[in-house]
């Protein structure tokens, strides 16, 4: 059966790894869209070398979908307006993921005007269908997957996801629509899972790994993962990210996913030094996303970040009562002190008149 696939010069970028950040929502004094921050947003993460964005995602917040806010359509159509202006600083393609979620025909309803808007592939969340079997996801996965090319999306229980066997992840590999999946479920064994089972489906070569896995960032994208298949041993690799922590410093996580893809291609010893940036990076992503308290502040975090930035006015969320958690303010003066060199602040302060513009 025919299946929907991305532009070859799109699917060669996945299957090559690149940075996608989640992008958040901006939001004006009122809680309404800021047209004019989202899209220097959007040109933020272009002009950072950035080979993909998640439109629509976790990050975005799902509340974009309920009625009376109505901002799904409108964000993902200003992001393509967006995306489709020149640039001279990043001429490259950027693959547009639009996040889907819901009950089936809703997914499939998100699904179809994604595609006609011209996005790449759909980041499929499950979390809306916690009660369903094995059997009953993967038959989703594929009417979704018959309107879109699908990128997979592992999500933590903490954050609404919920836990998968193995199989499931092998039966979801083996769809001829699915070109990528995200690891993000914040645990390393389910994280192997993933990852034997792409082997075990016969597409390793077909579907592209990223990690979601914002507190072990470096060490996902520079092991070699060895999966015994029915062929033999294969060695699989994550090979970019899909990350909400890459929604902030997105310069310096090009230059770190470059930087660890020429290690990979020349071989040789890690550098001691990436395993300390290693460590640094989980530590700020720690007050970024709130881990004290379970990830309560983490979309808030990420916003106030950017609004420190300049590239948000204000770090509201939709619900007035996601706001920081109690000390993670401080938390993020520590990191920024500790870590400035984890930062791309004096990038984003040369160009923000201009995305602004």
């Amino acid at each position: 059966m025919n299946v929907p696939q991305p532009p070859p010069e799109i699917l060669a970028l996945l299957r090559r790894g690149v940075v996608i950040p989640a992008c958040p929502l901006v939001l004006d004094a009122q809680r309404r869209l800021d047209h004019r921050r989202q899209r220097a947003l959007l040109r933020y993460y272009r002009a950072a070398g950035a080979g993909g964005i998640g439109v629509g995602v976790h990050t975005t917040q799902f509340e974009i979908r309920r009625p009376g806010i109505g901002l799904y359509r409108p964000l993902l159509e200003l992001a393509v307006d967006t995306l489709n202006e020149r640039s001279s600083s990043q001429p490259s393609p950027v693959a547009r993921i639009a996040g889907v979620c819901g009950p089936t025909r809703q997914a499939v309803a998100e699904a179809e005007l994604a595609a006609a808007l011209g996005y790449a592939a759909a980041l499929l969340s499950l979390g809306a269908l916690p009660a369903a079997s094995e059997d009953e996801l993967i038959e989703h996965c594929r009417q979704v997957g018959a309107v879109i090319p699908l990128f997979g999306f592992y999500l933590q229980p903490a954050v609404g996801g919920r836990i998968l066997s193995r199989a499931f992840w092998r039966r979801f590999a083996q769809l001829g629509s699915v070109v990528a999946i995200k690891i993000a479920p914040f645990n390393r064994y389910q994280t192997l899972d993933v990852v034997r089972a792409v082997g075990e489906s016969g597409r390793a070569g077909e579907v592209a790994l990223y990690t979601g896995n914002d507190d072990n960032i470096i060490p996902d994208l520079l092991t070699p993962f060895a999966v015994r298949c029915d062929d033999g041993w294969h060695t699989l690799r994550i090979r970019g990210g899909l990350l909400g922590q890459w929604s902030v410093w997105t310069r310096r996580a090009v230059e770190l996913l470059d930087r660890i893809h020429r290690l990979i291609d020349q071989g040789g010893d890690i550098p001691v030094e990436l395993l300390q940036t290693h460590s640094a990076l989980t530590d700020a992503n720690a007050a970024i996303f709130d881990a004290a308290h379970h990830f309560a502040g983490c979309i808030p975090g990420i916003n106030e970040m950017l609004r420190r930035r300049g590239l948000m006015e204000h770090a509201h969320c939709l619900d007035p009562a996601a706001c920081l958690s109690r000390g993670q303010a401080e938390e993020l003066d520590r990191v920024e002190r500790d870590y400035p060199w984890l930062t791309d602040d004096t990038f984003v302060a040369e160009h923000l008149d201009e995305w602004l513009a």
